[in-house]
């Protein structure tokens, strides 16, 4: 079980090293990221705060909330995801500005949306498989689906839109990319799901376990 989790673990740290570079690319693009990043960053440039220091802080906040009603939905992956993704979005950031990454024109910004999407639904994909947790803010509608019953569509939609919300009313990066990141990714991460993570991180788990 311990080799397990560690492997699973690797797994997820990796997910989220990718999702993190994706979700960078979609920053320095100018194209917007999804609701709870743009809102993270929004509200953290108010408060001088960088995106990985603001969104631990909510991340905790949000995992308290999360052990106290939800606590199925949390795992070592919880943990490395909430900790880690931010300050890999500012890493990959500032290596993009120091050097000097980024759009000229509308069709570059096409191609930094297009490759930032695939790295960060891909990141989504592998991490998700990995099945150590949900990230704190993926784990806010499937709690209160299980205390309220109510349908998860519905409360998943109002919480991305009142968070690129509060995205867009502090001056975080909400664009075309928030949109796709927020509803259109589901099949592309269900692509990466069957073609790529799931078949590889259960047949390498399975390995490691009959070595």
């Amino acid at each position: 079980m311990k080799k397990e989790t560690g492997l699973r673990s690797l797994y997820a740290l990796i997910g989220v090293a990718i999702l993190g570079f994706g979700a960078a690319l979609l920053r320095v693009g100018g194209v917007g990221l999804d609701p709870y990043t743009a809102a993270n960053i929004g509200v953290g440039e108010l408060l001088g705060l960088s995106l990985g220091v603001y969104q631990l802080m909510i991340n905790i906040a949000v995992l308290v909330l999360i052990f106290i009603f939800g606590r199925r939905h949390i795992g070592i992956g919880t943990v490395i995801n909430m900790v880690l993704t931010g300050f890999f979005i500012d890493f990959y950031t500032n290596v993009f500005d120091w050097l000097s990454v980024g759009p000229n024109n509308w069709w570059q910004q096409g191609l930094f949306l297009l490759i930032g999407i695939i790295f960060f639904t891909f990141g989504a994909s592998f991490y998700m498989s990995a099945n150590l947790g949900s990230a704190p803010y993926d784990a806010i509608a499937p709690t209160i689906v299980d205390q309220t019953k109510a349908n998860y569509r519905v409360v998943r939609v109002i919480q991305d839109v009142a968070f690129a919300l509060i995205g867009l009313f502090t001056g975080g990066p909400i664009g075309i990319g928030t949109f796709i990141s927020a509803f259109l990714v589901g099949p592309l991460i269900k692509f990466w799901d069957n073609r790529v993570s799931q078949p590889f991180i259960e047949s390498s788990v399975k390995k490691a376990i009959f070595k």
